[in-house]
């Protein structure tokens, strides 16, 4: 008995040995072998705070930086940690109510959570930051984290460079895995978002030691646990920062868009459309005074109108059918045919021409002659070996589709909308199975149920220029540090279109296109000295006005590119309601070509065209009684708002706010009074008009 119980006096020995052991042996792994329970033990020490690293500089093709970073200041609070602040001083040093305060800290908690450190006040002024680093000792819980802020030096291309902001729980939510936190910035439009991956850089963290203050006594354990911030890497674009900015002034007060592609390489020089914003109205805190603003304009400043508008591409798709047909063999270059003065082969007189005469497939071109194309397009669709035009259609669109049509092309920034190549089970459906050519002959001069991106009508001229290829149209030419996503190989493959086509077609195509310019429809828009091929168009288009369809001002259309021989720029432009296509995005369109291939503008004469279309004003009626509309009820409320003040016994009405209207009416230019406005109900926009018949116009 007493060996048994020696016995179990040795095991419980032992057991309690092995406990002991292994309590040194954690302890010693605690203090030696895992500091960073070292850094979590010491937690209510140390702080540590997250550096944001410096977003990527994008740089136009001539290596100027157009979004760049600045330095500034937030500040954060994290809620859990504000326990028995003085609440009055704090608010004294913001210039804000206790009330306010209040607010904004219940707001956080319950956009963020109890314990998550979030913004407080961002981009603090030089005078605030100063205050408060003086003071935020004071204030447990509240922080200043250093932030580089975006800027637009140019302040132009807001649709093409996008912006960045904050995210919220719901884009948390939707990219939980790729490592975002709240605090964070994230591009949500154009280059900032598409290359976010490359432009974000990486989040770092610095470790303080603070007193029992909460005052920084400096680096914890002289920063071996700090993770340095990196920068997001630089881009350098194709587009050229100066057509850019000249392309928005030409713009100016008027609605649509320019884009201009370099044909060697599918690279855009520029992207414009109007109305714009100066982009730097959407950084720090200009962003919470303008995003309603730009949001609710009735002109839609938001809306990139190069490449997410439907437009019907006018007489200029006629340069696509003249190709088709010549393909086809259903004409040739010397084939003539008679103007009345309107299309007879369907007997309803329409479309109708601006010139009679006997034309061939070149003066057919310069002179824009609809009973020219209604014929070509109709010998298109009745060819006996297709058996119908529901089958000839299938083959005209095969050909059109080559040309990037009825498909999105695939460039470098989202929203991109493919436009509409329509298909003849899409005809069946309206006509029935047995349907014909003159069904659709409006077609024939690119209205009807055609519509197109004017990108994809850019890109179409690339490949005439080219006399057949074209690479996909993209804005990011490199990439500093390697493009390890593989972001850019797509714009490395060289497309060919439809192999059916041969040169001489091209070659034909490009002789009618120059005759445009020379003495056709454009020639207002020659350039001395420099061979432009173009092609003018002129589209209808309606709006509701006072319960009604009220036919609108024509749309202007020009496509083209320069010179005629190693071309260098091929260009696109709308000019909505601006009249006929030569009236104005012809000689807009010069202007540009010339800025680019001469960088200025030469001579008294185009200096005088650019100086007209810089001061025109051209806002459609809807849009301008919407405006009108809208400002009427801005300037209401400033006066309830002001009326308001002064019976609180604040600011009297020599303080309030200038009242600046969006859109100022011209005076009448006589002495009779204004005659009286119709009021536009609503409109029917580009992309969503549908069939229209064609108003002989080019």
């Amino acid at each position: 008995m007493p060996e048994f119980n020696q016995s179990r006096g040795r095991i419980v020995q032992i057991i309690f040995a092995l406990v002991f052991l292994v309590i040194i042996g954690q302890l010693i792994n605690l203090q030696i072998f895992s500091a960073k329970y070292k850094l979590a033990a010491e937690n209510n020490a140390v702080f540590r705070k997250v550096i944001y690293p410096d977003r990527g500089i994008i740089f136009d093709r001539k290596r100027k930086a157009i979004l760049e970073n600045i330095n500034s200041f937030d500040l954060m609070v994290t809620p859990s940690e504000t326990k028995g602040i003085d609440t009055f001083a704090l608010c004294a040093l913001l210039n804000i109510d206790t009330a306010e305060y209040r607010k904004r800290i219940h707001e956080l908690i319950f956009k963020n959570g109890y314990v998550k450190t979030s913004v407080f006040e961002a981009l603090l002024g030089p005078e605030m930051y100063a205050r408060l680093n003086e003071n935020i000792y004071k204030f447990p819980g509240f922080s200043l984290y250093e932030r580089s802020v975006r800027n637009y030096p140019y302040h132009a291309a807001g649709h093409v460079l996008g912006y960045i902001a904050e995210v919220d729980t719901g884009f948390l939510r939707r990219h939980g895995d790729e490592g975002y936190q709240m605090g964070d910035y994230t591009g949500f439009t154009g280059l900032e978002r598409t290359y976010e991956k490359v432009l974000m850089g990486q989040r770092g963290i610095q470790n303080f030691i603070r007193d029992n203050k909460s005052r920084i006594q400096g680096a914890y354990e002289n920063g071996a646990y700090d993770t340095p911030a990196i920068a997001g890497r630089n881009i350098h674009l194709s587009l050229d920062i100066e057509l850019q900015k000249m392309g928005e002034e030409l713009m100016q007060n008027k609605v649509g868009s320019i884009v201009a592609i370099d044909p060697r390489t599918g690279g855009v020089l520029c992207m414009v459309s109007a109305p714009t914003y100066d982009p730097n109205y959407l950084t720090g805190n200009q962003r919470k005074k303008h995003f309603g603003e730009l949001l609710l304009d009735p002109r839609k400043p938001f809306n990139n109108r190069g490449l997410s508008t439907y437009y019907s591409p006018g007489s200029t798709f006629k340069t696509v059918s003249g190709i088709i047909g010549l393909t086809e063999g259903v004409i040739d270059e010397r084939t003539t045919v008679v103007c009345p003065g309107y299309f007879t082969g369907c007997g309803t007189g329409k479309p109708k021409c601006l010139d009679k005469g006997v034309f061939r497939f070149k003066e057919a071109v310069a002179h824009s002659d609809n009973s020219y194309f209604s014929t070509v397009f109709k010998r298109l669709l009745d060819q006996p070996r297709y058996h119908g035009a529901d089958s000839s259609l299938t083959v005209f669109n095969s050909y059109a589709s080559t040309f990037g049509m009825g498909q999105k092309l695939g460039i470098d920034l989202p929203s991109e909308k493919k436009g509409n190549l329509p298909t003849s089970a899409y005809y069946r459906k309206i006509f029935g199975p047995k349907w014909y050519s003159c069904n659709i002959i409006s077609n024939a001069i690119g209205q009807g149920e055609l519509l197109t991106t004017l990108t994809q009508l850019a890109n179409v001229m690339s490949i005439i220029a080219n006399k057949g290829w074209y690479y996909t149209p993209h804005l990011v030419d490199s990439i500093e540090g390697g493009d390890e996503y593989n972001m850019l190989d797509p714009y490395q493959i060289k497309h060919r279109v439809d192999h059916r086509i041969p040169d001489t077609v091209y070659a034909a195509v490009h002789e009618g296109m120059q005759a445009v310019v020379d003495y056709g429809t454009a020639a207002r828009s020659k350039i001395p000295g420099i061979v432009m091929c173009g092609k003018t168009g002129t589209v209808e288009n309606s709006a509701k006005v006072n319960g009604r369809m009220e036919k609108q001002q024509d749309h202007s259309f020009f496509g083209g590119f320069a010179p005629r021989d190693n071309p260098r720029i091929a260009i696109a432009v709308i000019c909505e309601n601006a009249g006929q296509g030569a009236w104005a995005a012809a000689p807009i369109a010069s202007l540009m070509v010339e800025k680019y291939l001469r960088d200025s503008i030469v001579g008294p004469e185009r200096n005088a065209m650019y100086e007209e279309f810089k001061k025109k004003e051209i806002i459609p009626l809807y849009m301008r009684m919407e405006i009108q509309k809208q400002d009427s009820a801005r300037h209401a409320r400033q006066i309830k708002q002001m009326q308001e003040k002064i019976e609180k016994g604040e600011p009297d009405s020599t303080e309030t706010e200038e009242f600046i209207p969006l859109y100022n009416e011209p005076p009448p230019t006589n002495n009779k009074p204004a005659p009286k406005r119709k009021t536009v109900i609503s409109a029917v926009l580009p992309d969503e008009r549908k069939s229209k018949k064609p108003n002989g116009r080019a």
